[in-house]
């Protein structure tokens, strides 16, 4: 007997659109774009289409430029052989009804001279996350990057909004920016990896400029209520973050001035680590950030049916996005409906190239036939 009066299961309106469910993909790479012009191909129009239940898919991270590489293949969305590759994704996920967004995303220091030429990666300052770069020859230590140039920052806001373009010459529903993880919008908040004095830098409002900068570059070539974006205030120990007095008051300030944007939604996480001991930090992620935050609510990290149906019904968040149960589950909110078990990921084939661990997953009627 199905249950569809479930929360998750509930349609929603996201800007314009009206989504089927709650139940949305979370933005994982999987880097399978392992060809020279760091694109999607035919594996990935399956992968999406796969998952077309999704209330909304939000792609895997895809690089604005060469310059914001910081994984193994991983696609981009910066090119004309990009952008028109991933036209047959989004024709995938559209033939089942299904929506999808574009995960656009720089790392900054996350990455590795031997992503670029042997040049340093960008970042905000000239800092190290100490953390591992998985290069093409295998992880190794991160460096010091280079401190962006004004020059250097006008180009990478450039390059959001060109990446934007193609997302809707792509056929994309909307873009989520990628302001989460340690990446590059991350490194400028956080006083611990941004050490600038210039307008970029000191404040918490000089911190969070570039962000802001973005979304007005990004909605002169797309609408307004199609661009989300991802914030993980209580970061800390992984991805090179640390905590320090003025972060929570820097994401407080941020979402409280994202209130000015007619946003799809604001995609938070709750805390990674445990950071019940980290003075700074924030614990209930969802609690705090639903009453400064006026738009569509979106919480990731480690929900499952029970909780994901909890969080809504508490009014705390709107919707979920799951992650690692998509990987296995491709018909995930299918599962929720029937009550099912979930299949197990196997996490060996996260990162590798081909098609197990990434299409051969069956829907719960394929598993019923065999």
């Amino acid at each position: 007997m199905k249950n569809t009066d479930q929360p998750l299961l509930q349609p929603i309106k996201v800007g314009d659109l009206t989504l089927r469910n709650r139940v949305w993909m979370a933005p994982m790479t999987r880097s399978r774009a392992a060809n020279p012009a760091k694109k999607v191909f035919e594996l990935h129009d399956e992968y999406y289409r796969q998952r077309a239940t999704a209330g909304l898919i939000i792609t895997e991270g895809s690089q604005v430029s060469p310059q914001a590489v910081g994984y193994i293949n991983t696609p981009g969305i910066y090119s004309e052989a990009q952008t028109e590759a991933w036209k047959s994704v989004t024709k995938a996920v559209h033939e089942e009804g299904g929506h999808i967004f574009i995960q656009l995303w720089h790392v900054g220091r996350m990455s590795h001279p031997d992503f670029h030429n042997g040049e340093l990666p960008l970042s905000a300052s000239a800092t190290n996350p100490h953390s591992k770069s998985y290069t093409p020859e295998g992880f190794k230590e991160t460096v010091a990057a280079k401190a962006m140039t004004l020059a250097e920052i006008k180009q990478t806001i450039a390059d959001f909004k060109n990446a934007a373009k193609n997302a809707m010459e792509a056929g994309f529903d909307g873009v989520e920016i990628h302001s989460s993880n340690g990446y590059l919008f991350h490194q400028f908040f956080n006083g611990t990896s941004n050490h600038r004095t210039d307008e970029y830098g000191g404040s918490i409002e000089n911190r969070a400029r570039i962000l802001f900068e973005v979304i007005e570059a990004i909605k002169e070539v797309m609408p307004e209520n199609r661009i989300g974006l991802r914030l993980n205030p209580s970061l800390n120990g992984v991805f090179g973050m640390t905590m320090d007095e003025e972060t929570i008051p820097t994401f407080d300030y941020i979402i409280k001035k994202l209130n000015d944007y007619n946003l799809a939604y604001l995609h938070l996480s709750e805390p990674f680590t445990d950071v019940s001991e980290v003075p700074f930090a924030e614990k209930n992620i969802a609690k705090r950030y639903r009453p400064i935050f006026k738009g569509t609510l979106v919480i990731n990290s480690g929900f499952d049916q029970e909780s994901g149906n909890r969080v809504i019904e508490d009014g705390d968040a709107d919707a979920v996005a799951f992650g690692k149960p998509f990987i296995s589950n491709p018909d995930l909110p299918e599962r929720f409906a029937e009550n099912a078990s979930l299949a197990e990921w196997d996490q060996s084939t996260f990162y590798t190239v081909g098609e197990k661990g990434f299409i051969d997953y069956p829907s719960l009627q394929e598993a019923k036939v065999d």
